[in-house]
């Protein structure tokens, strides 16, 4: 009986494919027997033991091209490079958690984008008497404001919550998204913008908003297009947003104009 044995008898014995075997030969992780008398090649022990090893490093993770010079290094080399490997595997694990998460983030809607302080307003939103197209527009404007400004999007969410604290406010908002379809010249627009400037006059944080998103800036600039996102622009809209910055600038609040350009 011949010592060794085939190609095929090697992959099955190792667990891998015949294709395996000769990928290995190919990239020099073990060395391909010489034929016998008969012209096949044949693996002895010691081939059928580099093969094992080159399989057991490839299905931890480690790369082919690092398993040569593993196999072929001190106990101390291997052991330094066998943690490398753990490090790098263990991140992966980490970031393919973190892709799990989000798609059941994903399946539960709201979750997969905005933190679950911000799901819980939306949902109080609709509880105060908003209407879904108001809390969708709010729900896409957060979105934008935690990619806009994430360091400021704890603040801007605590900001929100107060707002929906305060009953006046809350039934001021309310009066201001009916009142985009009202007619431009409705005298109940100048009375919506009087009765909002007054309860902004009386409440410094609410005027420190709208100071802050008026200011010519990078960040106010950012801010405006959150406060802004999915509003009715309508000439009444238009109409009510004049007339109450008129307001608080006959207070004393400084406010720029819009730029011409």
């Amino acid at each position: 009986m011949r010592n060794g044995v085939t190609i095929g008898q090697a992959a099955a014995f190792v667990g891998v494919t015949v294709k395996t075997v000769r990928h290995y030969h190919k990239l020099g992780l073990v060395e391909e027997p010489e034929r016998d008398g008969s012209g096949y090649r044949r693996y002895g022990s010691a081939e059928l033991l580099r093969l094992v090893q080159a399989r057991t490093l490839a299905a931890a993770g480690v790369p082919l091209a690092e398993i040569g010079s593993l196999l072929d290094a001190d106990a101390t080399l291997f052991a330094a490079a066998l943690a490398d490997v753990a490090r790098q595997l263990t991140e992966r694990i980490e970031e393919l958690t973190a892709r799990r998460d989000t798609l059941y983030r994903l399946a539960d809607g709201d979750r997969a984008l905005l933190p679950d302080r911000a799901v819980a307003l939306l949902e109080q939103m609709s509880g105060h008497g908003f209407s879904a197209d108001e809390v969708a527009a709010t729900r896409e404007g957060w979105v934008l404001a935690k990619a806009l400004v994430p360091e400021g999007f704890d603040d801007y969410l605590a900001h929100f919550e107060h707002a929906l604290e305060d009953t006046r406010l809350v039934a001021l908002t309310r009066r201001a998204a009916e009142a985009v379809f009202w007619e431009p010249d409705d005298p109940r627009i100048a009375e919506l913008a009087t009765a909002a400037a007054d309860h902004y006059l009386a409440n410094p944080a609410l005027l420190r908003t709208v100071t802050g998103l008026q200011a010519r800036t990078e960040a106010a600039a950012r801010y405006t297009l959150i406060a802004h996102h999915g509003e009715e622009r309508t000439p009444a809209a238009a109409r009510l947003a004049a007339l109450f910055e008129a307001e608080l600038r006959a207070a004393g609040i400084h406010i720029p104009r819009p730029d011409p350009h």
